[in-house]
């Protein structure tokens, strides 16, 4: 059933809203007003130079890297590029032939009237594209959905109480999932599917992907989240959590700052979507139907010359020499923040305030710079954060001030970047004691500042080869804070423990403090913005690079749309022509899995129903059919199941036990007499019972396996893994197997697997005078993988006189050994009946079977 998110609006659970006409191969212009077709990238010009070939990257954010303002004069719309946005500064990641295309909102409300000539014009000189949002949709979606919903809950806050956050509300989910269409209609509109490259960022634009994905199914697409990503059981609150989930997975490439997040966003798709990873090479990768998305753990940089060229300023030295003075005699500590509940400046200053109670040597010699930055939001929280700061700042510089001392001057205004760098320069120390925070920069660019440029030394007389030093206490809970290793690394709530990295910052040996300072400018003028991008775009080419060596197909319905994507060689299985081969064949080997094929793999009910047991008597009451159960189960529990089918074959074990028939005895495979080694095994398996709630052992006559499918899917994993090891080091010199499997971890006798099992039969057939021509074998785990690898390999044997026909079909669209799928049990049952529908002779009690044919797809 499609989730109630995807329903009622725009057509979106039945597919309407995505049913968009596929772009053209090529799509080199684009129209902005009626009439006017604009060229981009000189595409269209008649020209011999035409730069057509030329490398286009499309980069998609809320907003778009302009300042907008109004002439005074002429009324008309003035715009420039933000040097300071990420978004811009990304470009020095690329080569200068590349050309860079960006979609996003204004920050500023056009008329509409106005916006097509805007339009016009934002892409003639920007290379930009907006999408001009109605502003009621723009105030739902961004103040709405993204700020009170989707920021809050990604900061880690709950809304428990009307007081702490906005309920979830659908009218704002709604706004989100249309405003990121409109910015999927314009991507669409520039784009050429096949070789543009689009990157996605943050948290604004995570269903995004799937309008793109649903329009072109090999476009190459990253995503990078510059914000937190909550641990499951925060994420798992939110109503529409598989939603945005899945349209993260319709990129090829995911990025995210910290380990910690991708840990989060990973345990998150395990736990809802069912989904495992695993490191290929060293790159995290997830299977999804087909499709690998890789996972990406880089955290952004700064632009290193953008911070210089600032420095170099005559007005950042001006400014640096006044601070200077009005600080003579006193240690700058430096603080850089947004006004919000996060930024913890209020811990902070408390931290400040029991540092000059202890301290008392410290009064009068510290002083803490706090700039405030614009609050992004306007709800209480934010006044509360506001209210809470000025009061504490107030009580401290009244408790430890003087007519000439305040231990805390907040500066709660707009801050040229000038004035910043100029207390970056010469703060002692710098403190970011955010509670929670993506990345936050703050200390990257107090780095550089500290460090300075030949020009700014220069200008203050100062040496270019004094040593340079730089402090950074910052807190355990932001995205840089793993890659500073020479800072001071708090816990923001423990004020005690704030106060006391204060203290070490502001007396630590000058010796230590510049060697701190150079680890420090090494990584960050080595990992600056330009070498995230590069490095982000080169794993987004690698994780695309097989995008033309598969199948690719959408399937599902609005916002559960993915693709699916197989080898070309690998296609769903028809009845109608499987039933053509078997009606013109006449000595038939048919294998088949138990769980998972004839039978559903999760169901509590594990006996067959009569309509498997019926169909599977008609096809060995044939005498052309030499029919298998190949299962993992006991042949006890084999027997008593399939007792009606005299004719059946039966391996149970994965083959330590096998009989041809009914009244045939069973034979004991000779490879694995010794089964000494599960006297070892049983109690370390025991052992991990007991401590993995929601485990259990299945003991049986030649094999123990150990299922975890009702544990923690995290603790589950990873006590799996813990076992494998555990048991593979005390079985080092047995003859036994540890294997990992779908939830379950097995140890089974050495030379003992179902493709021996395949081997043995089709064998016998041959010494027997009836060599095969038509072979079938269905299963869908690890292990009947084995049975598609022998029958592959012994059929091609010499000795047949004749290739068969051989169907090896896998259940699930998955990467597979077999050349054909069926998509589940259902359907596996009725091939089974289209293949006894065209069985000879028919007993007079075969119910009457409709079978459908399917076509190939």
């Amino acid at each position: 059933m499609a989730s109630r998110s995807c329903s009622n609006f725009f057509d979106l659970a039945s597919g309407g809203l995505l049913d968009i006409p596929h772009t053209p191969r090529v799509l080199p212009r684009v129209m902005t007003v009626p009439g006017i077709i604009s060229d981009v990238d000189g595409y269209g010009s008649t020209d011999g130079d035409s730069d057509g070939c030329r490398e286009r990257k499309i980069i998609v954010a809320n907003m778009l890297p302009l300042h907008a303002k109004r002439d005074a004069e002429t009324g008309k719309w003035c715009f420039s590029l933000d040097e300071d946005s990420p978004y811009l500064q990304l470009k020095d990641g690329f080569s200068p032939e590349t050309e860079v295309l960006y979609v996003g909102s204004l920050k500023v409300e056009i008329d509409a009237t106005e916006q097509d000539e805007v339009a016009q014009k934002l892409l003639d000189d920007f290379k930009c594209v907006p999408t001009f949002l109605p502003h009621e949709l723009q105030k739902k979606f961004y103040l709405g959905f993204c700020k009170q919903q989707l920021w809050p809950l990604f900061h880690y806050m709950l809304p428990m109480c009307p007081d702490h956050g906005d309920r979830f509300d659908r009218s704002v989910w709604q706004a989100y999932v249309s405003a990121n269409k409109i910015f999927a209609d314009k991507v669409m509109e520039i784009i050429n599917p096949e070789d543009d490259c689009v990157w996605v960022h943050d948290y604004h634009l995570m269903v995004l992907p799937t309008f793109l994905r649903k329009r072109s199914t090999r476009v190459r697409l990253g995503f990078f989240l510059h914000s937190p990503f909550p641990s499951s059981e925060i994420y798992r609150t939110l109503p529409v959590r598989d939603e945005i989930l899945r349209g993260l997975l319709n990129c090829d490439l995911i990025g995210f700052h910290t380990f910690d997040y991708a840990r989060h966003f990973l345990s998150c798709c395990s736990r809802m979507l069912g989904l495992d990873y695993e490191s290929k090479r060293g790159h995290i990768g997830l299977d999804y139907y087909g499709r690998t998305v890789y996972i990406k753990i880089l955290p952004v940089g700064v632009h290193m010359g953008r911070l210089e060229s600032v420095l170099n300023l005559a007005s950042t030295s001006a400014k640096i020499k006044e601070i200077q003075e009005q600080f003579k005699g006193k240690k700058v500590i430096l603080g850089v923040d947004d006004m919000d509940i996060f930024k913890g400046i209020s811990l902070k200053l408390l931290a400040l305030e029991q540092l000059l109670e202890h301290h008392t040597e410290l009064q009068g010699k510290i002083v803490l710079v706090q700039i405030v930055n614009p609050a992004r939001g306007s709800g209480k929280d934010v006044q509360e954060a506001k209210r809470e700061t000025y009061l504490t700042a107030q009580r401290i510089n009244e408790v430890y001030g003087s007519p000439n001392y305040e231990p805390v001057i907040l500066i709660d205004r707009h801050v040229p970047r000038f004035e910043k760098s100029a207390y970056y320069a010469v703060a002692e120390c710098c403190i970011v004691n955010a509670v929670r925070d993506g990345m936050n920069l703050v200390p990257y660019k107090y780095i550089v500042c500290r460090q300075g440029t030949p020009d700014m030394d220069e200008a203050m007389g100062r040496k270019s080869d004094s040593p340079r030093t730089s402090m950074l206490v910052v807190s355990e809970f932001i995205g840089c804070s793993p890659s500073l290793s020479g800072a001071i690394r708090v816990n923001p709530w423990d004020i005690d423990a704030v106060a006391d990295a204060l203290e070490s910052a502001i007396t630590m040996r000058d010796s230590e403090k510049q060697l701190r300072h150079e680890k420090h400018y090494r990584y960050v003028s080595s990992h600056d913005v330009a070498y995230w991008a590069r490095s982000f775009m080169q794993d987004l080419e690698r994780a695309c690079k097989d995008h033309y060596t598969k199948r690719c197909w959408g399937i599902g319905l609005g916002l559960r749309f993915r693709v699916v994507s197989l080898s070309h060689g690998f296609r769903k299985l028809s009845i109608e022509y499987i039933v053509s081969a078997y009606r013109r064949t006449n000595r038939r080997a048919i294998f088949l899995d138990y769980d998972g094929t004839v039978v559903p793999q999760n169901s509590i009910i594990k006996t067959p129903s009569p309509e498997v047991t019926s169909v599977l008597n008609v096809l060995c009451n044939d005498p052309k059919n030499t029919v298998f159960i190949v299962s993992g189960r006991g042949r006890d529990s084999l027997s008593e199941w399939f007792a009606p089918c005299e004719m059946l074959g039966i391996a149970a074990e994965h083959g330590y036990f096998l009989r041809w028939n009914r009244s045939s005895k069973w034979e004991t495979s000779p490879v694995a007499a010794d089964l000494d080694w599960k006297n070892i095994v049983e109690p370390v398996m025991r052992l991990y019972t007991e401590a993995t709630d929601g485990s259990n052992i299945d003991i049986k006559e030649s094999a123990l396996v150990w299922h975890h499918q009702d544990a923690d899917p995290d603790f589950g994993s990873c006590q799996s893994k813990e076992l494998v090891d555990h048991l593979e080091n005390v079985l080092a010199n047995e003859p036994a197997v540890v294997s990992r499997g779908n939830f379950i971890v097995e140890v089974k006798p050495q030379g003992v697997s179902k493709g021996l099992v395949a081997e043995k039969v089709l064998s016998r057939m041959v010494h027997s005078g009836n060599a095969p021509d038509f072979v079938m074998c269905i299963g869908d785990d690890r292990s009947d993988e084995d049975m598609f690898e022998s029958i592959l390999s012994t059929v091609s044997s010499p000795s047949l006189p004749a290739a068969p026909e051989i169907f090896a079909c896998t259940v699930g669209q998955k990467p597979s050994k077999a050349k054909y799928y069926l998509d589940d049990n259902t359907e596996v049952v009725k091939l089974l009946q289209g293949l006894a529908t065209a069985s000879s002779p028919k007993p007079r009690n075969l119910p009457h079977i409709q079978v459908s044919f399917e076509s190939t797809v």
